[in-house]
């Protein structure tokens, strides 16, 4: 299978590179990094010529400004970035008749439903970020039926710049930890679910997957086994609520993700705590 990777110079895109790179012929693209083309995907003109000169069999599309408090000081940019540009792909794709898989996040929730969410609950972001994948979303539902969104939440990956790595890079410099305890999600290792998503592009069974490690957890809880797990047993944290804890993208406070899609067709992944200690493992013999 010939596959177009957007964001290959990405932790998750990174990721799905390695593990597709032995059975299918995988082509990286981003803005930065080493990556075997170059486009900015906001672009039209660009995007569609670079589609037209791989001539794919299927885009995976984990491309996207991540960084959710730039998104809140800009919201105009994490629009075009993670909406418009998905549209763009959404309708090259769709007019070649290319299976499109787009990586969304929690976010799309408000986290005011007070259980796991499910494929079909109504999306309702809160933030500019949640509200760019949310478009994104609707773009590719509304333009390519040949589409995987894929939710994930929490993502922790090696190669730094994740909540794993904050938090004990925090307690070995001594630093004082204040966490907060009603933010609720699911911990996912990008490994786990770059796996997941190799298996299910395999499927061809287009639709909303929720693709997170299993198992909820709050910020706190999930700071305190990182130390716990990490030789900071002794390090307390400060417990805080999300109001506490000031910042310009404020998220969604209970947005747990439920895998019924998935694990109706066997896909599913391992619970968070098996995941974080499996993460933990490998950076320590890196």
């Amino acid at each position: 299978m010939r596959i177009l990777l957007t964001g290959a110079a990405g932790n998750l895109g990174a990721q799905l590179a390695r593990q597709l790179a032995d059975r299918h012929d995988v082509i990286g693209v981003d803005i930065l990094g080493e990556v075997d083309r170059r486009v900015d995907l906001t672009d039209y003109e660009s995007t569609r010529a670079l589609v037209n000169q791989v001539s794919p069999d299927i885009v995976l599309h984990p491309a996207a400004w991540t960084d959710v408090n730039g998104c809140a000081l800009d919201p105009q940019r994490a629009l075009l970035v993670n909406g418009v540009a998905t549209g763009h792909l959404a309708a090259i794709t769709s007019r070649l008749a290319i299976p499109l898989l787009y990586i969304s996040s929690n976010e799309v929730f408000d986290g005011a439903l007070h259980r796991p969410y499910t494929e079909v609950d109504q999306p309702n972001p809160i933030n500019p970020y949640g509200y760019s994948k949310w478009y994104g979303e609707r773009a590719i539902r509304q333009v390519n039926p040949n589409h995987y969104i894929v939710r994930s939440a929490w993502l922790f990956a090696h190669g730094g710049g994740n909540f794993v790595h904050a938090i004990r890079n925090a307690a070995s410099a001594g630093k004082k930890l204040r966490v907060v305890v009603n933010e609720v999600a699911n911990p996912t290792y990008t490994n786990d679910l770059a796996a997941a998503i190799t298996r299910l592009i395999r499927t061809e069974r287009f639709g909303i997957y929720h693709l997170v490690n299993q198992g909820a957890v709050s910020r706190w809880r999930f700071a305190r086994d990182i130390l716990d797990l990490t030789g900071y047993a002794e390090t307390p944290i400060v417990r805080i609520s999300r109001h506490e804890w000031r910042r310009p993208s404020l998220p969604p406070e209970y947005t747990p993700l439920a895998n019924y899609a998935g694990a109706s067709i066997g896909i599913q992944l391992r619970p968070w705590g098996d995941a974080l200690r499996a993460f933990l493992a490998a950076e320590n013999t890196a």
